[in-house]
């Protein structure tokens, strides 16, 4: 279970201040509703998807 910072949280930081859990959880949670996103979701999905994108991808373990 994740048990990190919230999106109210995260949504006052850069996504370059993120923790690779952060980006992993929320972009898993985003994903699975992406059809539901309205365009600010998406554009927060997009965010984070080129975040992970720039460090190179991110080890789940």
């Amino acid at each position: 279970m994740y048990g990190g910072r919230d999106m109210t949280e995260l949504s006052m930081m850069a996504k370059s201040d993120w923790q690779d859990t952060e980006l992993a959880f929320f972009h898993h949670s985003l994903q699975q509703i992406a059809p539901y996103l309205n365009s600010e979701g998406q554009t927060i999905h997009r965010e984070i998807i080129e975040e992970i994108e720039n460090r190179g991808g991110i080890n789940q373990q």
